[in-house]
């Protein structure tokens, strides 16, 4: 008779990690209700003169955004209840946004943001694995080359938005701000293009997190999370 063979399954073992630091928790999460409020308050500004549309073979296609979204969102006649909301908010948003500038620059953090060398052929495989086109996903330490192009794009958004917002706040005073920004029209419209972009950052940022798991959030949250310990075999 063959011997009976038994398997034993040992499960991994696991420690505690630091993944993100204190300052980049708050930054993180202090931005949350400042660009919510300052989307919301841009809506009620922009409710007063909403001219974007897409146009497909000169009829439209989606306008930005129908009536019947205002009224649901009680958006109507609140232009300068917005006006106040979205100039007050600005400089909280521009500020959290600088003190996180200079903390990425001497702390040292930039260098996991920006993208490196091989980061665009990592952040197609990324994209193409979450896609579902590809079973290949690149086997990663920190952020990925998907993340670094959306994190260090969505810092210079925010710039932007910062700096389209004042040519367009101050288009008299700031007129120089405003030529440089192609005029008053192209600077709105710029601005309006970087709030949708900040929205559909949004919601695939919170697809990826539910994506990832608990162990990911958590570390957002607390700043630590639970790594399997590679033993050599």
């Amino acid at each position: 008779m063959n011997p009976r063979i038994i398997e034993l399954t040992v499960p991994p073992k696991t420690e505690v990690r630091l993944r993100h630091s204190l300052a980049l928790r708050w930054f993180h999460w202090l931005n949350v209700p400042l660009l919510a409020t300052m989307i919301w308050s841009g809506l009620l500004i922009y409710w007063a003169y909403d001219p974007y549309e897409i146009r497909v073979f000169g009829h439209p296609f989606l306008h930005f955004f129908p009536a019947p979204l205002y009224k649901a969102l009680g958006i109507e006649g609140r232009l300068a209840e917005g006006l106040g909301w979205h100039f007050l908010f600005m400089w909280f948003f521009a500020l959290n946004g600088l003190v996180y500038v200079l903390y990425l620059g001497f702390s040292g953090e930039w260098r996991h943001l920006l993208p490196i060398k091989g980061s665009l052929k990592e952040a197609i495989q990324v994209t193409l694995h979450d896609l579902y086109l590809s079973k290949a996903h690149p086997k990663i330490e920190g952020y990925n080359g998907a993340q670094r192009f959306a994190y260090t794009g969505i810092i210079l958004a925010g710039a932007g938005s910062l700096i389209t917002g004042l040519a367009i706040y101050k288009p008299a005073r700031l007129q120089w701000l405003a030529s440089l920004m192609g005029g008053y029209q192209f600077a709105r419209l710029l601005h309006f293009a970087l709030m949708i972009g900040f929205v559909l950052f949004f919601v695939v940022h919170i697809i990826q997190v539910a994506r990832a798991g608990w162990n990911n959030f958590r570390g957002m949250v607390t700043g630590y999370e639970v790594a399997k310990v590679e033993e050599p075999a």
